[in-house]
């Protein structure tokens, strides 16, 4: 009880910040859902398709018009569940799918230097020249043969995040982590990378990434929101949640970043001088999302 009393804000601001992520799930559970349900519904028209196709039933007329309407079924199925799964542009993404060496170190040099610029702008601190997970490959003009269309997969991909987390306001981006998908990643700082890799079935390529920031329960929610409500299929697999810092964190100056909340108006000092506010703890959130991307179907 003595150790309540004397953390008295620490404990009443956990409880608040606790409460609020709450409302933050519930917020973002029907986008959640919209997702998993048309990913499900889709793989359940696969499913079936499969089993009829290694059946033999007679030709019939009866038969070949079941046949039409189940393919007109899978094909409005496929329609909509584009639309929660539409695919990101690689960067770069040339006409004719050939990526020279040239022409993505250029990309990659335009794409996080417009990263580096758009996060202050949202106010949000990065650690300084910061490479959002391609340090590996930032300083090279040559790279591993076979790697270049993978790497521009994941700077599309790794673009978007970004986005959702500026969109989001957060406080401070701590990093991004990234599967390893060229012979150039086996060099690079551990903290750029995940253990796991892309899981591809008959349906979908399904691709992981950790994203590790610093925001109010606000933020959080409005992370866990734009991840919901996103048109390219991510999918919140796991969240972890922890104060901070035991004190309050300062942003940099000149990379943005929100201020710690202010007393509300007219509060009245308590026993011993201490205000009876609540203060709002600052979060450190870890967010495991994974991407999945719908394989074309002739």
């Amino acid at each position: 009880m003595m150790w309540i009393k004397r953390n008295l804000f620490f404990v009443v601001g956990g409880i608040l910040a606790l409460g609020l992520l709450g409302a933050a799930g519930f917020y973002d559970y029907k986008s959640w859902k919209r997702n998993t349900v048309a990913f499900n519904n889709l793989n359940e028209v696969y499913k079936t398709l499969g089993d009829l196709t290694k059946q033999k039933p007679s030709a019939s007329s009866e038969n070949i018009e079941a046949a039409k309407q189940q393919e007109t079924q899978l094909r409005d199925w496929i329609r909509q569940a584009g639309s929660y799964f539409r695919p990101i542009a690689p960067i770069p993404n040339p006409t004719n799918g050939l990526i020279s060496n040239e022409m993505f170190a250029d990309a990659l040099h335009r794409t996080i230097d417009q990263l580096q610029r758009d996060a202050p702008n949202a106010n949000v601190s990065i650690l300084p020249q910061y490479s959002f997970s391609f340090e590996a490959q930032r300083s090279r003009v040559k790279f591993a043969p076979g790697g270049l269309n993978a790497l521009a997969t994941q700077l599309g991909e790794v673009k978007a995040i970004s986005e959702i987390l500026f969109a989001a306001g957060v406080n401070q981006l701590d990093g991004i982590q990234r599967a390893r998908v060229s012979e150039d990643d086996v060099n690079g700082p551990p903290t750029d990378y995940l253990a796991d890799n892309s899981v591809t079935n008959e349906l979908a390529v399904m691709t992981p990434y950790t994203v590790t920031f610093r925001a109010f329960s606000h933020e959080t929610a409005q992370v866990l929101a734009g991840f919901g409500s996103s048109p390219h299929g991510f999918i919140v697999k796991s969240i972890k949640v922890q104060p901070a810092g035991a004190g309050p964190t300062e942003p940099s100056p000149g990379m943005g970043g929100t201020p710690p909340l202010a007393p509300a108006p007219g509060a009245m000092p308590g026993k011993g001088g201490l205000q009876t506010v609540l203060q709002e703890q600052l979060l450190r959130v870890t967010i495991e999302v994974e991407l999945v991307k719908l394989l074309s179907k002739n």
